[in-house]
């Protein structure tokens, strides 16, 4: 799909085509209810207009060529007025907390420089948003203006300017690295954070709109017939989250539910709970 947005994006340069790692900027996930990759959002003036969830070329090129075609993109005559260009590249580089611009991606870097810095910045637990400058020729060129900095890869924290890799390099030997770049939260810090997501929390195997092994089916089907609003997580789709909160909870299988962030069990005590009339209180919060 990479292949294919670079190609679009050839076709049609009134577009701007930007890519996020998702679980890099966990925030703009979460905005735009991301739950797959690849996810597409198509947006004019910050708002979105359209979007495609999944690897489907042919309908990625099609939408691309309607709104292309009916103008709902921004027009433009010949080259991006420098306003504009600067405004996008100040928005890049404000994307995440901590944004890395690279040839290639984290899991592909296309040059030694930039697999260094990504080593680097992994091996410090440092969370961190990229940007391929190979996917947009306009960036790649701009921001060397923009910044004033000529090579590549280029590490920006709150939008300020950190530097190249020998900076980099620099700052880890100084021990100052660790205080200037933010940090990807601690599995605990993280599980915690996603058992009080929502006042009533199911991790499970699938989700609400499909249950992927008879226990979270079944304790899907009683939730529902409880009338109370919940959230899911796919344990499948985070290995690190699946093994963790085992250990958090101190309860090996799946499924698990959680109001305000506390176990209340799998799905023998759910069934229990409502065949003793003690589900529905817990759910509200009453006991």
């Amino acid at each position: 799909m990479n292949d294919v947005m670079a190609e679009l994006a050839g076709e049609h340069p009134q577009v701007s085509f930007v890519k996020l790692e998702a679980e890099a900027v966990p925030e703009v996930s979460e905005k735009y209810e991301i739950s797959s990759a690849p996810t597409f959002l198509f947006l004019k003036n910050s708002q979105k207009i359209d979007r495609l969830d999944g690897a489907h070329a042919p309908e990625l090129t099609k939408k691309v060529q309607r709104h292309a075609s009916s103008g709902s993109f921004s027009p433009r005559s010949g080259e991006h007025p420098k306003e504009d260009l600067s405004l996008r590249l100040k928005k890049l580089t404000h994307a995440a907390p901590c944004m890395l611009f690279m040839k290639g991606t984290p899991q592909e870097p296309r040059c030694s420089f930039s697999k260094q810095m990504v080593e680097i910045l992994n091996k410090h637990n440092i969370q961190f948003g990229s940007f391929d400058i190979f996917s947009d020729e306009e960036v790649r060129q701009g921001l060397k203006t923009y910044s004033n900095w000529p090579t590549y890869p280029q590490l920006y924290v709150s939008g300020e300017l950190i530097g190249g890799l020998d900076i980099i390099k620099d700052l880890e030997a100084s021990k100052e690295l660790d205080t200037i770049c933010p940090k990807a939260p601690k599995l605990e810090e993280r599980l915690k954070v996603l058992t009080n997501k929502a006042s009533v929390m199911l991790f499970m195997k699938g989700n609400k709109q499909e249950a992927k092994c008879g226990f979270s089916r079944q304790i899907l089907e009683i939730l529902n017939s409880t009338g109370i609003e919940y959230e899911t997580f796919d344990i499948l789709e985070d290995e690190e989250v699946r093994q963790g909160l085992k250990a958090y909870s101190n309860w090996p299988t799946y499924p698990q539910l959680y109001v305000k962030g506390e176990l209340v069990g799998g799905l023998d005590i759910v069934k229990e709970l409502k065949e003793n009339g003690e589900l529905l209180p817990i759910l509200k919060g009453e006991n």
